[in-house]
């Protein structure tokens, strides 16, 4: 993926030469293996793809795993469409028993998995911001034997704007689906995971580790999710649950749109400062964003499937191209280099009508 023609994008990118100087330089610390890891893998697939996580629009996504007789169960949340319905299908595919939660169970989403699974997926409406539907199907789907696994998948947001332009509202709509919507969901059914010394895999974002620009409600709750399971892979080492974190690249998983003017009949005052063309612009380039978004969720899947399966799954999976490069610039290079590259590969937005020479002149002339 080629950033956006700019200057500052072009000198970032000249100061990606000096990050290999840095690799021979710094000595590392062993907690930095993973970066390295993920640095060098980079360099074998140069077509780099930013990393904020492919933004849904669904409000529930998740998958359970439970240990049956035969076979494991896994549950997951947020299977209307994306990661959640190829992992349930997948899943599905290879003899799991599956508990997929939807948003609705006469959704295209639902439908299509009812047609291309067997018997044994269970489809259950869930929506993560109601307590009574994550409640009514704890008691309803116990299960003696235990549950294997856990997939968080929530992911919401309808917002690409400023932290500044996006309503309070806004973010808290984010924290209820992606962070406390997923927390309730695992704090509900630990009893079953810990009977069976199970898995808890959860879909997070990059963006949740590093400001990307216009993503601040979105990349506030996913940091906060991030942190809590981190927390819980330390807490429930003892009970032999093993924890583990899926940080995407960019993939297509859903439609979302940016914000309308027609939504800032509150915020006129705000409006005027940044002006209407930097809010269609913002538009306009995250529109030109998703159109270079991978389709093949192949990656995400597999990476889902390894931390329900594997004997010893990773603490962080980073399906997709150009992470390394990211998390290495994030972690070891200044952050205006940071800064430069996100902007060059995700939204780079212009300046705000207020802070514009021609504005000015317009001012003094009134």
């Amino acid at each position: 993926m080629q950033p956006h023609g700019n200057s500052s994008a072009k000198l970032c990118f000249s100061l990606l030469r000096f990050s290999l100087v840095l690799t021979c330089c710094a000595w590392f610390r062993d907690e930095d293996a993973e970066v390295m890891r993920m640095y060098n893998l980079w360099f074998r697939d140069e077509d780099a793809c930013l990393v904020a996580q492919g933004l849904r629009c669904s409000a529930c996504s998740s998958t359970c795993l439970s240990l049956a007789t035969e076979r494991l169960l896994p549950s997951l949340s947020g299977c209307d469409s994306g990661f959640g319905q190829a992992t349930a299908r997948h899943l599905d595919i290879m003899g799991f028993r599956v508990f997929a939660s939807v948003l609705d169970l006469q959704s295209p989403g639902a439908q299509e998995l009812r047609r291309s699974c067997s018997p044994r997926l269970t489809l259950l409406q869930m929506d993560l911001t109601k307590t009574e539907d994550i409640q009514r199907h704890l008691f309803k789907h116990s299960i003696p034997t235990g549950l294997w696994g856990l997939v968080n998948n929530a992911g919401f947001n309808d917002t690409i704007a400023d932290a500044e332009l996006s309503p309070l509202g806004k973010f808290r709509t984010c924290m209820e689906v992606n962070f406390f919507g997923s927390l309730e969901l695992t704090k509900g059914l630990l009893p079953l995971l810990r009977s069976a010394s199970g898995r808890i895999v959860t879909v997070s974002s990059p963006a949740g580790d590093m400001p990307f620009p216009c993503l601040a409600a979105y990349g506030a709750s996913k940091a906060a999710l991030s942190l809590v399971m981190d927390t819980f892979r330390s807490e429930l080492q003892p009970w032999g649950i093993k924890v583990s974190l899926i940080l995407p690249g960019y993939y297509k998983t859903g439609i979302l749109g940016g914000q309308k003017i027609e939504q800032w009949d509150e915020q006129l005052e705000l409006l005027q400062a940044y002006g209407e063309d930097y809010v269609e612009e913002i538009n306009q380039q995250f529109i030109q964003f998703m159109k270079v978004a991978v389709e093949d969720l192949s990656a995400v899947v597999n990476s889902i499937t390894d931390g329900l399966l594997a004997a010893n799954p990773a603490v962080r999976y980073y399906p997709g191209q150009g992470l390394g490069i990211m998390y290495f610039i994030h972690r070891y290079l200044p952050y205006f280099v940071r800064d430069l590259f996100l902007k060059g590969f995700f939204i780079n937005p212009k300046l705000p009508r207020a802070l514009r020479r021609e504005h000015h002149n317009d001012v003094k002339k009134a």
